[in-house]
């Protein structure tokens, strides 16, 4: 090679991948492309669409979505020159393998590759944009690669507000069971609102659509050595999509159903979600403090009418962890709450367990608390949303108890109270801020 750094190939399966210098070779700059893929895409040229996959260890559902996708091109777009991106973290089952055997019809790019770089997520999103780039597409889309109830028309759904209307940015909106996105529901869909002003039911829902434009600016972004490389992605694309101007969307995509965890286990995804999450608020505050209420965004399509399986949630592990959190945090967390939120947090923490509650309103201002501070910090973030852990399963629990009796559908009445809560008590979030001027956090 030109630069003198050593060349190795290894056989993985079927496939053979190479590995290169991190910084790659054509073009000098830092990239999460491999250089086979970068020498794919230069004999494609130019591509009208590009749906990517990113993945790790799916070997179950990987060939399934890749099919599914496929068809959907194939149906909605036959005139348009399509390409499918499987970007895959260095999964130790068979996912890639699968990936590779899977069929797409005539007429529709494959490429599998493992990414380059910080693992996670966001890596995989990173090579994804970058593909689309070099392509210069018109319109993206990305899904998951653990969906099961996926169809064709997920992939019309989301690309035809982009081709057709003109859009840059298409969240779904689909129908989950009330345990499956407890993230999403507690904290991400809430506060995005109140912040921004947009009510983007799932901004951290994993599959999404974008224009070539936008991909092209999310690729830009010297953000993939933070945790927006990990699980942070989603909500840093939703949020950036908001506040950077682009013309933004939901679609009805129908019923998702997916390797849904039980929300008891699901502590490491909301550090890094947050910590993204709670970043942004300093990077935008100029603009979001000017906000006020909110507003619906434009929806494409029509709801789905298939109830979704129900998701595994443990309430007693929930509830242990909640008070074990208390049991050992508590003397930082008085240092974070304010004082009556301190107090109605004891009082919460005495309750048996048949009457536990966890209200909406208390829940925001300990959101608005970690909030403030997280933005005043200038170090060990990070570890300020892992000891907010545990608070966040106190909410849960609380919302289980409170929704164990009742549908799906009344239960997302109550997630929307709960994020007009949100709203009403932004007055409290703002009188922090206004008393500490000249926040700027860090992205992640």
């Amino acid at each position: 090679m030109n630069n003198g750094a050593e060349e190795k190939k290894f056989l993985d399966g079927k496939m053979k991948y190479l590995i290169v210098p991190r910084k790659e070779m054509k073009t000098g700059s830092y990239t999460g492309m491999r250089s086979y893929v970068s020498e794919r895409i230069d004999e494609i040229g130019k591509a009208d669409i590009l749906v990517g996959i990113p993945c790790y260890n799916q070997e179950e559902t990987i060939g399934s979505v890749i099919e599914i996708v496929g068809k959907g091109l194939a149906k909605h777009y036959p005139d348009c020159k399509s390409v499918l991106i499987v970007s895959d973290g260095g999964s130790l089952d068979d996912t890639r393998e699968v990936a590779e055997e899977a069929e797409v019809p005539e007429g529709v790019e494959k490429i599998v590759t493992i990414y380059r770089g910080k693992p996670g997520k966001g890596t995989s999103f990173r090579v994804i944009f970058e593909a689309a780039e070099r392509l210069k597409v018109t319109a993206c889309a990305c899904f998951d690669s653990d969906l099961t109830s996926i169809t064709p028309e997920w992939v019309k759904s989301l690309l035809d507000p982009v081709i057709k209307h003109g859009y840059d940015y298409v969240t779904p909106y689909y129908w989950r069971d009330k345990y499956d996105g407890t993230i999403t529901n507690n904290i991400c869909y809430p506060l995005t609102r109140a912040l921004y002003g947009l009510r983007v039911r799932q901004p951290i829902g994993g599959d999404f659509g974008f224009s070539g434009k936008l991909a092209a600016f999310y690729a830009r972004q010297d953000v993939w050595q933070t945790n927006v490389a990990k699980f942070g992605i989603d909500i840093w694309m939703t949020t950036t999509a908001i506040n950077e101007g682009y013309k933004i969307c939901q679609a009805y995509i129908g019923t998702k159903e997916h390797e849904a965890k039980d929300p008891s286990y699901l502590g490491l995804m909301f550090v890094q979600v947050v910590t993204i999450l709670f970043g942004l608020m300093g990077k935008y505050q100029q603009k979001w403090r000017l906000v006020k209420g909110s507003k619906p965004t434009k929806i494409f399509g029509s709801p789905s009418k298939v109830h979704p399986k129900p998701v595994p949630v443990s309430l007693d592990r929930l509830l242990r962890e909640f008070r074990a959190g208390f049991n050992h945090l508590y003397p930082l967390w008085k240092d974070i709450l304010s004082p009556e939120v301190s107090r109605d947090l004891r009082e919460v923490v005495t309750l048996e367990d048949k009457h536990f509650n966890f209200p909406p309103s208390l829940w925001a201002k300990v959101v608005y608390d970690f909030a403030y501070t997280f933005n005043r910090w200038n170090s060990d973030q990070h570890k300020l949303v892992d000891i907010m852990a545990p608070l966040y399963y106190g909410r849960v629990a609380s919302f289980v108890k409170e929704t164990k009796d009742i549908s799906n559908v009344k239960a997302e009445e109550m997630i929307e109270a709960q994020a007009e809560e949100f709203e009403k008590l932004k007055p409290y979030l703002l009188q922090k801020f206004e008393k500490w001027e000249g926040v700027k956090g860090p992205v992640g």
